[in-house]
């Protein structure tokens, strides 16, 4: 079903939300926490490790991100190091990398048993994801911020075209559909380009 294109009045692109934090505005970071609570938690719960959870749930991480990103607000500068949402995905991807960390460092309770099999993909698999993904961080990376932050929002945090268009400060939900189209189009151009298929 479309989207509806009327721009909601109460809206505020996220650049300008965070002129209003820095002015001392608390429902400004009300705003800007409820924006990305939901999305930064549905992206943060399928790279928390299993046996990770049990001290850390994803709620906490993501919270402690949205903290910690709107504690050092000041330092964050949009036009220079790119956009908030990236400045949000780096803090989480961070922490879970430290999270993962503590989980290797403790010691195992049962002795392995070399004749099980691990569940899960095979290292293979993992491995061919991994360059996936580092093919596709490559190919976001090459796009000016603003259509880093509408492919992130867009495929990774699941917003609709209406809540990208939102948050970016853009006219309508077709404008920011328009924008993620041809974003990733050229991602997969450059993806293309990495593999070898040209």
């Amino acid at each position: 079903m479309a989207e509806p294109d009327q721009r909601c009045p109460t809206a505020e692109s996220t650049v300008r939300l965070c002129e209003r934090i820095r002015q001392g505005d608390s429902s400004a970071r009300a705003v800007l926490i409820e924006r990305y609570f939901g999305a930064l938690h549905r992206w943060a719960r399928g790279r928390l490790p299993r046996n990770a959870r049990s001290e850390m749930n994803t709620e906490d991480l993501v919270q402690e991100t949205l903290l910690r990103a709107l504690s050092s607000l000041e330092g964050f500068k949009p036009g220079e190091t790119g956009s908030f949402l990236a400045y949000l995905r780096q803090i989480l991807k961070n922490r879970i990398r430290d999270e993962v960390r503590k989980v290797i460092r403790r010691p195992g309770e049962d002795e392995i048993n070399d004749s099980i099999e691990a569940p899960g993909p095979s290292p293979m698999d993992v491995a061919i994801d991994a360059q996936n993904w580092e093919h596709y961080e490559n190919a976001l990376a090459t796009l000016p911020s603003q259509h880093q932050e509408g492919v992130i929002m867009r495929l990774e945090l699941q917003f609709t075209h209406r809540q990208v268009a939102d948050a970016l400060g853009m006219p309508s939900a077709n404008s920011a559909r328009m924008m993620v189209s041809r974003a990733i189009e050229t991602m997969v151009e450059s993806m293309g380009r990495a593999d070898g298929s040209d």
